[in-house]
């Protein structure tokens, strides 16, 4: 018993150190596991992908601690096992966070420790995302209906480029060309409907776009995903080539910060409410509303500026209610207009008013007043 006190105490003590303070895959604090394998300690979520893999994972808190095992806990932990495992993460490669989804997670600690993708060492053939080319079948969703149905992608680093094929028969051209330009890639599971969703979005003309593509191998997804966030960067490092890496990794791809229904009224505020699906995009500082939440384009934007330039948002209660169901309000004030939104829950009021309280509340960046003029001009 005394034995097991002191092994316990010891490995309390160990992860309190600054370096195994957080989870050694996804960087949730005050991590409760540890792999004795690899000498890492790790977060439950990510401890259970240790274990899928074989990787011999125990409590430090519940579990029976050999004394060897505790000596190979000390001789190693996290720093040691990064330095071996990540020395050579090309900077666009995702490192996944506590709030990411389940198959990126679990495919960065599979690329780590079982495929050994970053050790240094030379790999033939070389990873799919490091080519600059990459092509493939993905099940895409149709713009208008919900069946998903095969089709090639290629990508190309060389010409900024996303293609898609809606036929075998290449010969008749793609049936869309993508610009990397101002292309976002975002996994999004549950609103798709498989664990390896993913929503790519981009600029079409004066519209947004969206594609909801799956692959039902994870590990190709997220190689897809990472080939486009290494086209990005490349894409990024062209337009910005004084751009630190500080500058330019935040930009390659990002989750939105606010999604969901809520019900919308015209700008008269006399016109019947509908329910609208919204995703704010904090990066554009765009608020777009679609009809549905797989709709492939979005039925408008609005733009979401500082205070200072005569934006704000608020609680509110509608004048008119007509088609009105919901009864939690929030008005958003632009300079030409106001809008008003009904939230079905409280707890959604209070989140979207926080979310778009964060975009006002950040400076407008050069791009931002270009977007703000653009989408004035269009209006």
């Amino acid at each position: 018993m005394a034995n097991r006190e002191r092994n316990k105490k010891i490995l309390l003590e160990l992860v309190k150190q600054s370096d195994n303070s957080r989870c050694a895959d996804c960087g949730e604090p005050e991590p409760d596991w540890a792999s004795y394998k690899l000498g890492i300690f790790v977060c439950l979520n990510c401890s259970g992908i240790h274990r899928s893999l074989s990787s011999h994972v125990k409590s430090i808190r519940l579990d029976f601690w050999e004394d060897k095992l505790v000596e190979f806990m000390e001789s190693n932990g996290n720093a040691r096992a990064q330095a071996q495992y990540e020395k050579a993460v090309p900077p666009y490669y995702y490192r996944p966070q506590r709030e990411d989804c389940n198959i990126l997670r679990e495919q960065w600690i599979r690329a780590k420790y079982e495929r050994k993708e970053f050790t240094g060492e030379t790999k033939y053939p070389p990873l799919p995302y490091t080519t600059g080319f990459y092509e493939g079948i993905l099940l895409k969703k149709g713009k208008d209906n919900t069946q998903f149905l095969k089709r090639k992608f290629v990508l190309s680093e060389r010409e900024f480029t996303l293609s898609y094929y809606n036929k075998e028969d290449e010969s008749k051209g793609p049936k869309a060309v993508i610009s990397i330009k101002d292309l976002n890639a975002t996994f999004q599971p549950e609103k798709i409907g498989h664990p390896n969703g993913l929503q790519i979005t981009y600029q079409d003309g004066d519209h947004t776009r969206n594609l909801y593509v799956y692959h039902e191998r994870s590990e190709e997804i997220v190689t897809w995903y990472n080939a486009i966030r290494a086209a990005r960067y490349a894409y990024l490092k062209t337009a910005y080539p004084t751009g630190s890496d500080e500058e330019l990794l935040p930009m390659i791809t990002r989750n939105y910060l606010k999604e969901g229904y809520m019900e919308k009224t015209g700008p008269m505020q006399t016109e019947s409410f509908k329910r609208r699906w919204f995703i704010l995009d904090s990066q554009n500082r765009k608020l777009l509303y679609f009809k549905g939440h797989l709709d492939a384009e979005e039925l408008g934007a609005i733009f979401i500026g500082t205070e200072c330039k005569g934006y704000s948002v608020r609680e509110c209660v509608p004048l008119n209610a007509r088609g009105n169901k919901w009864k939690c309000g929030l008005m958003v004030e632009t300079p030409e207009r106001q809008f008003v939104f009904m939230c079905e829950q409280e707890r959604d009021q209070r989140e979207w008013l926080e979310a778009l309280r964060k975009v006002l509340s950040r400076p407008m960046s050069p791009q931002d007043y270009t977007t703000e003029a653009v989408m004035k001009y269009k209006r």
